[in-house]
């Protein structure tokens, strides 16, 4: 697999989290509540949709854009090919795209996809549009099949689990927690209703799902 896109600068959250045991547990709550949803769901526009909103994002009414990055190409490679079984001479296309909620880029996402298997309005508009690949698509009445997820940041560390006690996270509130740029990758086919499938993508989740204000937790 090609080495993935550099992920966009203004990703992260937009206040400090501190560097506490319970912020690092809201962390990591809020994190697999994101990635439960993507695995559950056959759009993950429009879980992004919901989730902006919930966590106030962007204004009420703010839609997931799609913002395309000119340029970018990236052929399918075999196992891409082999998953939407089509022949190396198919012709497979490449959309990168940034989802953004309001200012906040939350997803960096890689789509190949089979453009014989798409209307020729849905082919223009994925040419030409910053639509979600997602809502172009969905009159397909597709279906999501997951071919992996990995939640690629750890908030309570590697080792919380084997140490003894209070010991095994200490609180730092003067301090900020340090939130890497990605924190979830997903990967999955999409499917027609007569299973064929039609596209792969590779989606790359970053630190500003976790939104613009720590949660507020009352003990």
């Amino acid at each position: 697999m090609p080495a993935l896109p550099p992920t966009p600068v203004a990703t992260a959250a937009d206040a400090a989290w501190p560097d506490t045991r319970v912020a690092r547990l809201a962390a990591l709550a809020m994190v697999q509540d994101l990635e439960l949803a993507l695995l559950t769901h056959d759009s993950a526009t429009l879980v992004l949709d919901d989730w902006c909103v919930r966590h106030g994002l962007a204004p009420a009414g703010t839609q997931i854009v799609a913002d395309r990055q000119p340029g970018a190409e990236r052929p399918a490679p075999p196992e891409v090919r082999a998953a939407l079984h089509v022949g190396a001479d198919e012709p497979v296309r490449y959309r990168l795209v940034h989802l953004r909620c309001g200012a906040r880029v939350l997803s960096v996402a890689e789509n190949w996809y089979v453009p014989a298997r798409l209307t020729p309005e849905m082919n223009r508009a994925l040419d030409s549009t910053d639509v979600s690949f997602g809502r172009i698509v969905r009159p397909l009445g597709f279906h999501r099949v997951a071919l992996g997820s990995r939640i690629l940041w750890a908030p309570l560390g590697d080792t919380w689990d084997t140490q003894a006690g209070d010991s095994a996270i200490k609180d730092r509130a003067a301090k900020s927690l340090v939130i890497p740029a990605r924190v979830i990758e997903n990967r999955a086919v999409l499917v027609l209703p007569d299973g064929t499938p039609f596209s792969q993508v590779i989606e790359n989740y970053t630190a500003a799902v976790l939104g613009a204000q720590p949660p507020v937790i009352r003990r």
